[in-house]
């Protein structure tokens, strides 16, 4: 079986510093991606780019701010992009599928499977599916942000070899290389830690080097489901290739899991929780340590209004996420029987599992 790569590349890796894209740029990354697939991988592309390509086309001095703006650039310039990859994959006669997809899409199963089978579809087909956020129709709470996120979930979803993040520099370091000349790569990373996420950079830190954050925070997604990740730069024919083979400019971010199962993938990364289950130490314990399900004697509260295979969040005493899970009861029913015994929980109410949660329906949390 070919190895299946997914490539993110950003937009200021596709466009000039005024807005509007850079062909010359567009063309030298459809090279190497048309380079992998000669050596034979399978490709997919989620890029970025459609607000940056289309806000100067329809009047604005500079990037817009304002939702309705920013959507209407992005509907103007999506069309604008994907002419451009049609352009610069046509020199290697290589087709390419546009996919446009949404949080929304994510959250339900029904329509993520449909979209799954689709690329597969386009893989066997020889086609590039070029991926992006369907920023026409996405509202602000509910966006990707700079598709790295995305890039990470797609990697999940179609158990990617690989996610390759391009970006501008060339890794993580210890600290910001253009700011300290003692800065450190680093080349390997096996785990992420809050001190990595400190390197990284959040609000309130000058420390960060690119959005850096964003990429670890995908970094650990895509990980989550036993995807392995490069973040650094692509520059130089070959370069992607290079780090497609693990000698890439940049950080790897290495993974011993194995890949989740479909359903686990949605419940941990796709899902929209739809209330909150309060737990107590034992039912904890059950859950984190001894892989049980958990049962209405170890819940003490509840909140939200979710019916029987809605997604919830875990809580422990300390008021800590602990995972999520695809519940079994509605809300009333499990309020009516939180902390009671399995015996009486079946005097009172009908529901076809006694579990709140099946373990095999349950996601933790790192």
């Amino acid at each position: 079986m070919q190895s299946r790569i997914v490539v993110k590349i950003g937009s200021s890796s596709l466009t000039s510093d005024e807005g509007g894209l850079n062909r010359d740029k567009v063309h030298f990354y459809a090279n190497e991606l048309s380079a992998l697939r000669q050596n034979g991988y399978q490709v997919l592309l989620v890029t970025s780019g459609a607000v940056a390509a289309g806000f100067t086309t329809i009047g604005y001095r500079k990037r817009p701010r304002v939702l309705k703006e920013k959507q209407a650039a992005a509907a103007v310039g999506q069309a604008l992009l994907m002419q451009c990859y049609q352009e610069a994959f046509a020199h290697n006669d290589i087709p390419v599928a546009q996919i446009l997809l949404t949080r929304a899409d994510f959250s339900n199963r029904q329509r993520i499977l449909n979209a799954l089978m689709t690329v597969e579809e386009l893989l066997a087909r020889g086609v590039i599916p070029v991926i992006n956020e369907n920023d026409t129709v996405a509202v602000e709470e509910l966006k990707f942000g700079d598709n790295d996120n995305l890039s990470a979930l797609v990697a999940n979803l179609v158990k990617a070899s690989s996610l390759l993040i391009i970006t501008d520099t060339d890794g993580l370091y210890t600290d910001d290389p253009r700011k300290n000349a003692d800065a450190v790569r680093i080349d390997r990373v096996e785990q992420i830690s809050d001190e990595l996420y400190r390197i990284a950079g959040g609000s309130g830190s000058s420390v960060g080097t690119g959005g850096m954050r964003s990429k670890v925070e995908a970094a650990r997604i895509a990980m989550r489901g036993g995807v392995p990740v490069f973040v650094g730069k692509v520059a130089e024919p070959g370069d992607l290739l290079a780090a497609a083979q693990n000698k890439g400019k940049g950080t790897y971010f290495d993974t011993h899991l194995h890949t989740l199962p479909a359903k686990k993938q949605w419940v941990g990364f796709h899902s929209f929780p739809q209330g909150k289950v309060y737990v107590d130490r034992g039912a904890e314990a059950a859950l984190l340590e001894g892989g049980k399900s958990l049962l209405p004697a170890g819940i003490r509260k509840i909140s939200g209004d979710f019916h029987p295979g809605d997604v919830v969040e875990v809580i422990n005493p300390d008021q800590q996420l602990i995972g999520r899970g695809v519940v079994n009861y509605a809300a009333w029913q499990l309020q009516a029987v939180a902390g009671l015994s399995t015996d009486e929980v079946k005097k009172r109410v009908e529901v076809p599992r006694i579990e709140v949660i099946h373990r095999d329906e349950w996601m933790a949390v790192d």
